[in-house]
């Protein structure tokens, strides 16, 4: 399945971004931005995009740099930037695509959608940038990194050091997707993790554009969202305001089973953000939307993006 339209974007940023736009047929409610998760593309969200367009919403989906088929200087497959602040730079595209979307839908509410790692873009992209959304979902992502994330930054610094910042990680592969193979008992693929549809890991695994090794500098970047999304607690009354919509799957490795994610949000409501949403799946992996059954998790989204909506 794939998007009906595809473009450029030139970034602020210098980026040539790979632009997926699902237009709705009808009346249009609202438009919805997607930020899609590490080591996959934005083409793997056109059955959402879809099934978003059939509810009345515009839908829009980049290719991070590093990732599909985004050009942008020093930001090779795996690589964010080998300049630095690589993390910044995605942020920064995430606002030109925003605000083309303001530009082609004056006056309609704009929501913004994160997985995994696009949880952690979507979430640090509000902190920064509440202004013209009216809501945002971030799903199956992890803030939670304590020490062992500490950990895993000091190793990064050194591998840094060693090797340089745009050459792939040799030891964080083997603590985060290794890790969470292992996690899955009696599993057919070493991505078992993803989801239970065997589909869905069978064609994730043969996607040229998904599975490869992330840089030593890609992965200090994520680790730099992991803890900047955390940081809530002096976020501004306009963020505290926005409504949240925050889900995790009950059986992903990558999520501490869902446990990070409803500690994210014990995170925020401790700090006062005054609407936050949580669902957990309990029988879901990591890919909520590309679990079995997870059409039901996309119903429960739309209905809550209706609400926020039409409030």
């Amino acid at each position: 399945m794939r998007f009906s339209r595809n473009s450029t974007l030139d970034s602020a940023t210098g980026a040539s971004l790979n632009l997926y736009h699902e237009p709705t047929p009808g009346t249009a409610l609202g438009v919805i931005q997607i930020n899609h998760g590490l080591a996959e593309h934005a083409g793997r969200y056109a059955k959402f995009a879809k099934r978003l367009a059939a509810a009345s919403f515009h839908v829009y989906a980049q290719d991070h740099r590093g990732h599909g088929k985004t050009k942008a200087p020093g930001a090779r497959l795996g690589v964010f930037s080998n300049e630095g602040d690589g993390g910044t730079k995605v942020l920064d595209d995430v606002a030109s695509v925003h605000a083309h979307i303001a530009d082609q839908h004056a006056g309609l509410p704009v929501f913004i959608f994160g997985h995994s790692m696009g949880g952690l873009i979507t979430m640090n992209y509000v902190l920064r940038n509440p202004s013209g959304l009216a809501g945002a979902a971030v799903w199956n992502a992890n803030f939670s990194g304590g020490i062992a994330g500490r950990i895993a930054q000091g190793l990064l610094r050194w591998e840094r050091l060693r090797l340089g910042s745009d050459v792939p990680s040799r030891i964080l592969p083997a603590l985060t997707f290794g890790t969470w193979a292992k996690s899955v008992k009696d599993r057919r693929t070493d991505f078992d993790w993803l989801s239970h549809d065997e589909k869905i890991v069978d064609a994730y695994i043969a996607d040229p554009h998904c599975g490869w090794p992330a840089s030593v500098g890609m992965w200090q970047d994520v680790f730099a969202l992991i803890y900047g999304g955390a940081e809530v607690r002096d976020a501004s009354s306009a963020v505290k305001a926005l409504p949240l919509h925050l889900a995790g799957g009950g059986e992903d490795p990558a999520t501490n089973r869902a446990k990070a994610v409803s500690e994210q949000a014990g995170r925020l409501r401790a700090a006062g953000f005054a609407d936050v949403t949580l669902k957990i799946y309990p029988d879901f992996r990591h890919e909520t939307l590309n679990e079995i059954g997870g059409e039901k998790a996309v119903d429960d989204l739309i209905g809550w993006i209706r609400q926020k909506a039409s409030a």
